[in-house]
């Protein structure tokens, strides 16, 4: 009993994003408890298996079309550059019909136009129409992808869940889909010599043409459900992007623009005008930059160690292992740092580590330098993705992602073919360092200025997207790491006080000003003074009861908590919210003779021991026309709020609510800026002051 009572309490925590944060597998499970999305998730797997059995079936193909060693080599470059080659054509096409088509119609025709194309290769056999057909695969492959991952954020339940259904999405591409297709070609290459079916029986393109067959029977089986069983890809702007950061989509005469070449312009001028896309695209330079030089030098790299041939392995074991550990590990990390500043410093940090890459005298921290890499090239992208899903406005989304993927495909592939032309210039040479050999060969200074520069990147892409420019980034960087750390994402005040009225009005007075500057902010109400859920609750289950009452009242709080204001904080908002927890819990204690302690222990455990980061407590003298009974309730409740105001001065700033509203507004407004300068939240130099809050 006390450990399933253990693990209720930790469920709750995890659901209302406690200070313990919830692990990975139950982040998980909760966005694959969400219908559509698993099953989006399950169709990612049936085309990211087709895609990797498909460079591996075409490539087989294709070398039983030629006779010659070196015209297979060259047909087995063809069919992967036919592959890629239309990722950094046609995506950009891809983004512009996902944001103007319905993208479940644009991904099922995607799909069963893949699987009339492999058919068609297998059955015309002829070399030429095996390239022409590749291409249009991945041509086809680039209308389907944007649709995909713009279509994600909308099949959520809330803003937050996007970088864990990138997570996963990411797993099931680059892992399990993997090993499938991989897995799936050697059992049917396999099979046929072990049951006695040679090319005397099957041909010589048999197995070659079998496994062309069953990947268009899988790209069918995906366009079928997506078709029938995932009509929610068709939604659109479930979650409105509502940072500040974010520029609004280009319009003309009130509405965007609908043709070609207008949607075209609008994306442009939407990068251009938005200094957190183009700090997400600079940025995306450096990160894969870098993870292009480390692959395309490893086998040099390794040579230059003279560490054998197996360094050329385990080099590759640990970047990939590196990028795995990067995107698990970054969720965890973008809860108490933003992902905009989190972007910026995982591509710095990729750069110095491939500058000790570039340096490294040894196998062992050359291994730790290059796994160092591959994380913060994994953190990197990952941030982007979720940037793009959570940031960006999904009338343009589709655009933004195409861009950031053909990019993504341009600088990865570019960099990986130009580094081995670049260390061939060098001659090698050998020295010795710290008494081991090493060859000093053109990888060293290739790393090193790919290291220098995607720093130098990494910098920029910083600058572009910080959106705290007041707060020192060391000081995030240390929260960060803690065990126990602060919150730093957003700023969370609230307004307490013994009249719902005084309270709801100064808190939408001051949300009011506070919006006028850059930072966003968001108004949370009580949901004890008028949500219908609270309403409806009662009512339905006729609580009657003080203590059915509060429970029920906790509830709703925590759903308000968990709905609307942690959101809102890591986004990196400032949230004002009226009567959080002190007063509900003075009123409870003064009317009802409940314990103060247990309500506490409620608030705590429905609030995730969420605590403001400022609380302005109005302090009024309660009025005597209210009646007896009512007028002694209220001094209790005054008192009340008092000694916690008392007990925790460092929190609290006590204001003085007699005199007409606006009057109370003034005062409140000057006590929460110095509340926020004095205590290190906000920054005291005007110009740290208007890139802040106020």
């Amino acid at each position: 009993m006390g450990r399933i009572a253990s693990e209720a309490v930790e469920d709750g925590a995890a659901e209302t994003g406690g200070l313990a944060s919830p692990s990975i597998v139950y982040r998980a499970r909760r966005v694959l408890a969400i219908r559509p999305f698993r099953r989006l998730w399950g169709v990612t797997y049936l085309c990211s298996t087709a895609d990797w059995l498909t460079l591996l079936g075409l490539t087989g193909y294709v070398t039983k079309l030629t006779d010659s060693y070196m015209a297979q080599n060259f047909a087995f470059t063809g069919v992967v550059l036919t592959l890629l080659l239309p990722g950094l054509l046609f995506a950009p096409l891809g983004g512009l019909l996902a944001d103007r088509f319905d993208r479940r119609t644009i991904m099922a025709s995607a799909d069963a136009m893949r699987c009339g194309l492999l058919l068609s290769i297998a059955i015309v056999g002829e070399p030429l129409w095996l390239f022409i057909g590749s291409f249009l695969v991945g041509f086809c492959s680039m209308l389907w992808i944007p649709s995909k991952d713009a279509a994600v954020p909308n099949l959520l339940r809330r803003p937050d869940q996007v970088e864990t259904a990138n997570q996963l999405n990411m797993v099931m591409t680059y892992g399990v889909a993997v090993v499938s297709g991989a897995g799936l070609y050697a059992v049917i290459t396999g099979i046929g010599p072990a049951l006695g079916l040679g090319e005397a029986v099957l041909g010589t393109l048999g197995l070659a043409k079998i496994i062309l067959v069953i990947n268009a029977s899988l790209y069918l089986a995906s366009a079928i459900l997506i078709a029938t069983r995932i009509p929610e890809l068709s939604r659109r702007n479930v979650h409105p992007v509502r940072s500040d950061h974010a520029a609004a989509v280009p319009k003309r005469d009130g509405q965007p623009r609908r043709g070609l070449f207008g949607m075209i312009l609008d994306g442009a001028r939407y990068v251009h005008g938005n200094r957190l896309v183009r700090g997400l695209l600079v940025g995306m330079l450096g990160a894969f930059a870098a993870g292009g030089a480390v692959i395309g030098s490893s086998n040099a790299y390794a040579t230059s160690l003279m560490a054998g041939d197996a360094a050329f392995g385990l080099l590759f074991i640990a970047v990939f292992t590196g990028m795995s550990l990067g995107m698990t590990g970054t969720s965890r990390l973008a809860r108490r740092l933003p992902h905009e500043r989190l972007f910026g410093l995982a591509i710095v940090s990729a750069g110095i580590a491939l500058c000790v890459v570039a340096l490294s005298p040894h196998l062992f921290v050359s291994l730790l330098a290059v796994g160092l890499v591959g994380a913060c090239a994994g953190a990197a992208f990952l941030a982007g993705v979720t940037i793009i899903g959570t940031r960006i406005d999904d009338d343009i989304r589709g655009r933004i992602n195409a861009i950031y993927q053909s990019l993504m495909k341009v600088v990865l592939g570019g960099t990986m073919a130009a580094v081995p032309l670049l260390i061939g210039l060098m001659r090698p040479r050998t020295v010795s360092i710290f008494g081991n050999p090493v060859v000093i060969d053109g990888t060293r200074p290739v790393l090193l200025s790919g290291g220098v520069l995607a720093a130098l990147v990494g910098l920029i892409a910083y600058w572009l997207m910080d959106t705290r420019r007041g707060a020192p980034v060391l000081a995030d960087l240390r929260n960060a790491l803690r065990r126990s750390p602060r919150r730093v994402n957003g700023l969370l005040i609230a307004i307490e006080g013994t009249s719902s009225t005084d309270t709801q009005i100064q808190a939408a007075a001051l949300a009011d000003r506070l919006s006028k500057q850059p930072r966003p902010v968001r108004l949370a109400t009580d949901p004890a003074l008028n949500d219908h859920q609270l309403s409806a609750l009662l009512s339905a289950t006729s609580l009657t009861g003080a203590r059915a009452r509060a429970l029920a009242a906790a509830a709703v709080r925590a759903d308000v908590v968990e709905r609307d204001v942690r959101p809102a904080l890591d986004q990196g908002a400032v949230v004002v919210m009226e009567r959080f927890v002190d007063s509900p819990v003075a009123q409870l204690t003064a009317e009802a003779g409940l314990d103060a302690e247990e309500l506490e222990g409620l608030a705590d455990w429905a609030t995730g021991s969420l605590r403001p980061d400022v609380t302005v407590l109005l302090d009024i003298e309660p009025d005597a026309t209210a009646g007896q009974v009512a007028t002694d309730q209220r001094w209790r409740i005054r008192g009340l709020l008092a000694e916690m105001a008392a007990a925790d001065p460092g929190r609290y700033v006590v204001v003085d609510a007699e005199g007409n509203s606006e009057e109370v507004a003034d005062r409140v407004h000057t006590a929460v800026k110095a509340a926020l300068v004095d205590r290190g939240l906000l920054a005291a130099t005007p110009t740290a002051r208007r890139a802040e809050v106020v």
